[in-house]
């Protein structure tokens, strides 16, 4: 949808101006960043692939990455980073521990590893993927029935959380995911990428070890 079919008080820089900036979506917040498109791209297209982009890459996106998103000058991609840049240097809390490998992210699982049910955990991460949250969606086997993307999303949106890690663990010690590992896997990230959160990855936890289904 173009900007200029949005009701003029549910644009991004007006619906700031009556409602705060907290009252802005990841993406919202981008098109308000960006302001206005060009003859290349609209600024909904702009701001939709640079969200993908920091999404991915996180607070460290660099200044070539952002170059490949059409409608992006240089003046435009110098805000972006300067932003991202004071951000890092006094708003992000330096005590959230940041999840940017499987590894890491393994590291907040231990406490699912020697569990004789399979428990189903989301980590919601911010923009510098800064873990934000970690919630135990469902405890027992793990089927698309009993994991829906409705529970697994409801607090990553509260959270405004620009990515989440999905993991579960296998007390069988099998790191072979089942053909439900793979359905919900796919349900999830068709879910995200309609809501704008990226599922950065879904991890297998068995006792000694780990795999990425992504």
């Amino acid at each position: 949808m173009s900007i200029k079919n949005i009701a003029k008080s549910n644009r991004p820089r007006e619906k700031m101006q009556l409602k705060g900036p907290e009252a802005l979506s990841d993406f919202e917040l981008l098109q308000a960043l960006i302001g206005s498109g060009n003859a290349n791209a609209d600024v909904v297209k702009i701001a939709r692939d640079t969200l993908k982009l920091i999404q991915k890459h996180g607070a460290n996106i660099t200044y070539e990455q952002l170059q490949a998103v059409t409608g992006l000058g240089p003046a435009r991609i110098t805000e972006i980073l300067s932003a991202l840049e004071l951000s890092k240097r006094y708003l992000i809390d330096s005590d959230k521990p940041i999840i940017d490998t499987p590894e890491k992210a393994v590291e907040q699982l231990s406490d699912i590893r020697d569990k004789k049910q399979e428990y189903f955990v989301c980590l919601t991460l911010d923009g510098a993927n800064r873990l934000i949250a970690k919630r135990i969606i469902t405890i027992g086997t793990l089927t698309s029935s009993l994991v829906h993307p409705r529970e697994v999303f409801a607090d990553a949106i509260t959270d405004r959380a620009a990515s989440i890690i999905v993991a579960h663990n296998h007390p069988s010690g099998t790191l072979k995911p089942s053909s439900a590992d793979n359905e919900v896997t796919e349900r999830l990230q068709e879910s995200g990428e309609l809501l704008g959160i990226l599922l950065a990855d879904h991890i297998i936890i068995t006792k000694d070890n780990f795999a990425s289904i992504i």
